[in-house]
């Protein structure tokens, strides 16, 4: 007797009409027509069952405080550490903790469950650091939440910053953190690295590190990075966020840079709704995307993981924290337009991000922990194009959320009454 038998699905990798049979926290199988019984089965015919979603880069002190203070009014970078800045002093322990559960909740029901949250250092009083460790803790049962220290003044730029930093591992956060493109000179930003990963490789930890968010072509810190990487022996476990200078770059430049992010397995990931949102506001036409080299780095064989980044906060006042979401504007940032670049984008929000985040157990694989996403969909294509439903979202063999079906009534004269939200094309053979 099995604790769940989610029947019938299609895999992301093409497989149709599997059973998956969960026991005991674990996957236990996967194959057609397990004739064994259940305590609860889910009947997926035509539906696809993917690994949760995981999001590599938020800012989960920050979400929800649109308008506190006030708004950003010109929806800029740089108004929105500012306007950051005049919220911090003002945040309590108890206005973090309440605002962060009501994005996990969110999470939850759109089959989130793993997220990397930066939190900022820069007050010291740590009370991010505060809200958000207790945060992880309520949420650890059905929600793997990672914790950066980081320093969105500047760690050297910021009065206090190294202190606090090491406060906040003390503290018990658990990746070292950056924001190199910050400090006053590019030299600072360069000694900032140096300088973090030195205590990322000290204290065993790794390293996540916002760089390169600007237009400039010249700040080259991910060049940093990946030295400082390889020199501290700290390969597959340092990410590179945003990276939007890359983007900017020449293409000479970015090809030597490539191969050196690839010879330290650093993991690249951008932020597609924030990095079209923010960057290119010095140009007129042409205007650039500003989201960094997505298909190249996937090409030199790099990690690349997709992050949500801000959901109404003083950066973005918009975002559902929603991952498909996110994987539909990379698609057309990034002109990822073939099936098979549509396919990678879907492994991406999963199995990608789940790399970046050093995530075990994580997969649609027998063995690996009972942790799934049935989607109102027929295929991660169709999950892309359609923003598909969770149906059921199922953490550790249990069933943590569910939604109905998305079908609309329909009265029109000699037309079915009723249309699914899943069916709106004829299906694709994708793969298998």
């Amino acid at each position: 007797m099995f604790d769940l038998i989610v029947r019938h699905a299609n895999l992301p990798d093409g497989r149709e009409a599997m059973d998956i049979a969960l026991n005991a926290g674990r996957i236990v199988a996967i194959e057609r027509g397990i004739t064994a019984e259940a305590r609860e089965v889910i009947d997926a015919t035509g539906l696809l069952v993917a690994p949760p979603f995981c999001d590599p880069h938020f800012h989960m002190d920050a979400t929800l405080s649109l308008g506190l203070p006030r708004l950003n009014r010109s929806g800029t970078l740089l108004e929105g550490i500012a306007l950051w800045g005049e919220l911090r002093p003002t945040l309590t322990v108890e206005a973090v903790v309440e605002r962060a559960l009501r994005y996990c909740d969110l999470a939850v029901a759109q089959g989130l469950l793993a997220i990397r949250s930066h939190v900022d250092i820069s007050d010291p009083r740590l009370v991010t650091v505060e809200g958000l460790l207790a945060v992880r803790e309520a949420v650890k049962d059905y929600i793997d939440l990672q914790l950066v220290a980081f320093p969105q003044d500047g760690y050297f730029r910021a009065p206090g910053a190294v202190d606090s930093l090491n406060r906040a591992l003390d503290m018990g956060v658990e990746i070292v953190g950056g924001i190199p493109h910050f400090e006053r000179t590019m030299d600072d930003g360069a000694r900032s690295v140096a300088a973090l990963c030195r205590i990322a490789a000290d204290r065993g930890l790794r390293v996540d590190m916002h760089c390169d968010e600007t237009d400039d072509p010249l700040s080259r810190h991910i060049e940093t990075l990946a030295a400082e990487t390889v020199r501290h022996g700290l390969e597959g476990r340092v990410v590179g966020s945003h990276l939007t200078s890359m983007h900017s770059m020449d293409n000479y430049y970015v090809s030597k840079l490539i191969a050196l992010m690839a010879e330290a397995k650093v993991h690249a990931v951008a932020n597609p709704l924030i990095n079209i949102m923010l960057q290119g506001r010095h140009d007129t036409y042409p205007k650039r995307r500003g989201m960094t080299r997505v298909p190249e780095l996937l090409k030199a064989g790099i990690n690349v993981g997709f992050g949500h980044d801000c959901v109404m906060d003083p950066w973005y006042a918009m975002g559902s924290g929603d991952m498909l979401e996110v994987g539909g504007m990379a698609i057309h940032v990034a002109q990822m337009g073939s099936i098979e670049d549509r396919l990678r984008v879907f492994d991406i929000l999963t199995n990608g991000n789940a790399t970046a985040m050093g995530l075990e157990d994580y997969g649609l694989e027998k063995g690996k922990k009972a942790d799934l996403v049935v989607l109102q969909a027929r295929d991660p294509v169709e999950a892309l194009r359609l923003r598909a439903n969770r149906l059921a979202v199922i953490k550790g063999g249990k069933v943590i959320a569910r939604a109905e079906r998305r079908v609309s009534a329909l009265a029109l004269p000699g037309r079915p009454g009723s249309v699914d939200g899943a069916l709106y094309a004829p299906a694709v053979k994708i793969a298998g």
